[in-house]
């Protein structure tokens, strides 16, 4: 069992920065493969990205490639979404999630999820 919980969402201008972080608990947190999705008010849930297990490697949505980066600290326990260049479309509620395999786009595939947090983008 994997309990994560999301944090760092906030209200910034565009072309703003904001670091997402998730911290897991449970001591199989190195196991999982991570992703972050992304749900605006109206929209289906869209997979933002992953990471390995081991960090090693990430897979970006192109809708945020070269703007966000996945990271992740197995000795914190803790995934991170670090996201440059926000534009006001980035708007939306986003979650972690685990799984096991690298990796999913959907998010059905995905065992574990956090409550997410609301990120917003003004113009």
């Amino acid at each position: 069992q994997v309990q994560l919980v999301e944090s760092g969402g906030g209200l910034v201008q565009a072309g703003g920065s904001l670091r997402l972080s998730c911290a897991a608990s449970g001591r199989t947190f190195s196991y999982y493969v991570m992703g972050w999705f992304r749900q605006a008010p109206g929209k289906e849930r869209e997979f933002v990205g992953a990471i390995k297990s081991s960090g090693g490697s990430t897979v970006y949505a192109d809708s945020v490639k070269g703007r966000f980066t996945i990271s992740r600290d197995n000795a914190k326990n803790t995934v991170y979404l670090q996201m440059n260049s926000l534009k006001p479309e980035d708007t939306a509620v986003y979650y972690c999630a685990a799984t096991q395999v690298f990796y999913y786009t959907r998010g059905d595939l995905y065992d574990y999820w956090g409550q997410g947090t609301q990120v917003t983008v003004s113009s």
